[in-house]
Order: C-alpha cells, then structure tokens, then sequence
C-alpha cells in the first residue's frame, strides 16, 4: 500500500514569527506617529523592494567573519545573486546613486519595513524584524547631524517614552579614530586590530570594562566555553582605548577638553572633536539640552561603514528581566554618518548620515511602561438569532459601518446563541446586537454592554450596576445612537 502523502507541519519557520490583530494595530499606530515627526522634519516616505543584487547591498554586516553568510541570497537563472536586504541603508544608497539626476540634493527620506538576516536566533532575536529609517543624502554639514539626533528625541516623545525615561547619547567614529592613532593603530595593516577594537568598545555595556579588556588584549572566553579572538593590543596601548571609554564628564564641554587631551596630536582626531562641539552648539541653540541629547564617548556603534558622528537612543528606565532582575531596558535606536556608502555606486563622495529605529523592541519598551499606543477593542457584533432575516442583521451592520463604528455580523453556524457570544468575547467585541422574532416585531435591538459585563462581576458596585445597566433595549432606529453612547463616544 502506498504511503500516504506528508502532511506539512503547520509551523513558523525557526527564528520567524507571525503577528496578529492588536499587535499589527499597535506597530502601525506607533509608526504613524514617528512618521508624522519626520514628515514634520521634511522627510519624504520611500519604499524599495525587498529584494536587492547581493552587489548592492555590500559586505556591511557587523558578522565580519562571516561577510554574506548574514543574507538569505539565491543565484537567479540569469546568474545574478539577488538577496532580501538585510537594512534599509545600503537600498537607500543605490536609489540615491540610481536616481541621482532626478532626486532633490540633499535628498531626505524615511523609509518603514521589515528586514532579514541570515543569523543565529534567540530570545527576542528574529531572523525578520521591522525597521524604521530616516536619512539625508548630500550634506556634509554637521548639522544634518543634530537634526537626526533632535528628531530622534522628539519621535520617542511623540510614541510616548517621556523626557527623563530616554538619552540620546552621541559620539564621532574620527575621535576614535584618533585615539587609536594615538595607541599606535593607523594604517592599512592595521584594519583587523581597529575592527576589533570597534565591536569590542561596543559591546561595553554587555561585557564590562574587564570583558572589553581581555578583547583588546589577547581574547576573551564567555561563559559557555567560547573563544573571541582579542586585537593583541599591549596593556598600554588597551588604556588609552580604555580611556577614551571612560571619557564622558558631566558637561558637553568637560568632554570636549578630555577628548582633545585623548586625541593629542591627532588630525583626524581633532577633527572629530570639533565636529562633537559644532553638533553640541547647534542643538543647544534649539533647546535640546543634557537632559535628552548628551556628548558620550562610550557610544561606537558596531557597523563598519561610519564616518564621523554616531549615535544611539538608550531607554534609561529599569524593567524587570526574565530571571526578576532589574536592568535598564537599553538601546532601541541608532545611526551616524557614512560618507561612503554611495561612493561604491558613483566613485564620488556623497555625505549622508540616519538613524535607525528597533520597531520591535521600542514597541516592547512601550507596552513595559504601559503606554501601548493603539485602542485593542474588538468590533461590535451583530448576532444572528434567524438565518433567514441576515439581510436584517447586514442593514445593521451597513449602519455602524457607515457612523465609523467598527462592526461585524457573526458569520458562523448561528444554532447555538452561546457560542456566538463566546465569539463575541475572543474578539474582545465592546458590544454584541441582539434581535430575535419578539424584537423584530416590536421594532427594537437590545444591546449588551460585553465589556462592562466583564466587569461587574469584579469591580462594579451596586449602585454602578443599577446606573448603567449591562443590557439595553431600544427602537431599532436608535441603534447607531445607543451603541455610540455605549461605546462613550
């Protein structure tokens, strides 16, 4: 006898998820308001294809020994290798060189979508997440800069993440770099030292001083037995990367003077702590003071392609972890400068600089503090108590649809009513509609109150119960009324 076919097994692919209804609707709301921010800053909206050539997109994942294993790419059948882009950076940088001749200079746009990487999932670590992206191409002005960094603090004010509960802290990739020429790190030969340095510094927070000290010097093994290769830097070159680690002060300007102490005789140094200052006074000049925006030599960004300024938006509020510890809740965005990415395309230098927001993990800070930003309410159900009269039930349904109250007919088996209120409930419905035979000819709806319904048993008092009874009935023309007053409209 024949084997009978395989079913599929009906399961998310590893590391893949799906989203449902309040979870779309939240994500959405929340985007909503950060566009409105950017649009508000002048950026315009684009959206590329999800698909890029594996040329486009550059060997820019911060995997670097992995350069391209990070992707999901197939070869197509005209031998081209086509990948899903793994950022919206690098399909910016190809439109900006593409379009070059059409598009305004400097071209400012947002651009919201999912992205994919080829890596190890985790806990909380997709191979698919949403990104949020706004950046301007064509200025090499450092204040194209600031006015990332101030729109970035007003789109976490905007979401809800109020003043106090955030910093957006800023560095430049040139202070860095003239700190390690300093330590004796510059040059061509030294490419692998400094990258490793690079991740190193970034990973601070994770790893702590010592952690980023064993990866300078000869390498770090972690708790599972694995072993990172450390750049091979002496114990005195290790502190003065070191000391450029812990070069924050309480002003912007005390960390401007250590920084100039740090870097020395350094150009490119220097240059980066005058750009660090301009930034400073221009945000300064709007009002974005200490208490949003800070000067912070710690933040470096993991990324291989930047060029000067860098930075990154922390939620400095505590939450609780999986083990019942508490911790701040940490990073949810960041970006900087990469004055080389369409240079690839066009072989000329263009400056651009963007900032990229977590959707998933600022949507997650959202709902620790509480502040979910879209309404989860289900739609009102109209139940079907007679097969033959649906028309009845979809005048009704045309009815609130038409007020702009979200509604629905029940449009399962209607034999037993009480399923049809379980429906009602796993919709998180507000309100369900009832006419029978007797309504019918009376002329009437009753309407019952779901959610308060929930919550008399609980909460409600006497006296509440009697004032705002659970089930109304009223003339079937004041349906669209009863139902808005139900709802508090």
């Amino acid at each position: 006898m024949a084997d009978k076919p395989r079913r599929p097994r009906a399961e998310t692919p590893k590391g893949f998820r799906d989203y449902f209804g309040a979870e779309v609707t939240e994500r959405k709301a929340m985007l909503d308001r950060i566009a409105a921010v950017y649009h508000r800053y002048g950026f315009d909206p684009l959206e590329t294809s999800a698909v890029e050539t594996v040329e486009a997109l550059g060997k820019f994942l911060p995997d670097v020994d992995r350069p391209n294993e990070g992707v999901f790419a197939w070869q197509d059948e005209d031998a081209d290798w086509l990948a899903l882009r793994y950022d919206l950076t690098a399909p910016l940088a190809r439109v900006a060189a593409q379009y070059r001749n059409d598009l305004p200079s400097p071209y400012r746009r947002y651009a919201m979508g999912p992205v994919w990487r080829n890596e190890k999932p985790g806990p909380g670590r997709f191979r698919q997440f949403y990104q949020c992206d706004a950046d301007t191409v064509g200025s090499a002005s450092v204040a194209a800069d600031a006015e990332i960094c101030a729109m970035l603090a007003d789109a976490l004010e905007e979401v809800g993440i109020p003043r106090g509960d955030y910093v957006v802290k800023v560095n430049n990739r040139k202070v860095l770099n003239g700190v390690m020429e300093v330590a004796g790190l510059a040059g061509d030969d030294k490419d692998a030292e400094r990258g490793i340095v690079l991740r190193a510094i970034d990973k601070i927070d994770r790893l702590g001083p010592d952690g980023v000290r064993a990866l300078l010097g000869e390498g770090r093994k972690d708790d599972s037995g694995d072993f990172t290769k450390g750049a091979g830097l002496s114990a005195e070159q290790a502190e003065i990367v070191m000391g450029f680690t812990t070069a924050r002060r309480d002003t912007g300007a005390a960390t401007v003077a250590r920084l100039r102490e740090l870097v020395g005789a350094s150009v490119i140094g220097s240059e980066g702590v005058d750009e660090l200052e301009g930034i400073a006074a221009l945000l300064d000049a709007q009002g974005y003071g200490p208490d949003r925006i800070v000067l912070d030599p710690g933040v470096v960004r993991g990324l291989g392609y930047y060029t000067g300024p860098v930075y990154e938006a922390e939620l400095t509020f505590e939450i609780l972890d999986e083990k019942g510890r508490k911790r701040q809740f940490g990073s949810v965005a960041g970006g900087g400068r990469y004055d080389g990415l369409v240079k690839r395309f066009t072989g000329q230098d263009v400056p651009a600089t963007g900032v990229s927001i977590g959707v998933d993990r600022l949507l997650a800070a959202l709902r620790a503090k509480g502040r979910s930003t879209a309404e989860s309410a289900g739609p009102v159900v109209v139940t079907v108590m007679d097969r033959d009269r649906m028309a009845d039930y979809m005048g009704m349904v045309g009815e609130l649809r038409q007020a702009g109250i979200r509604a629905e007919a029940y449009l399962g088996n209607p034999k037993n009513f009480g399923n049809q209120l379980k429906y009602a409930d796993k919709r998180q419905s507000p309100v369900a509609v009832i006419q029978g035979g007797n309504e019918a000819e009376k002329g009437t709806v009753i309407l019952k109150d779901l959610i308060l319904g929930a919550k008399i048993a609980e909460s409600a008092t006497l006296e509440e119960w009697k004032d705002r009874p659970a089930q109304v009935e009223v003339p079937r023309t004041e349906l669209v009324a009863a139902v808005r007053k139900m709802l508090g409209q």
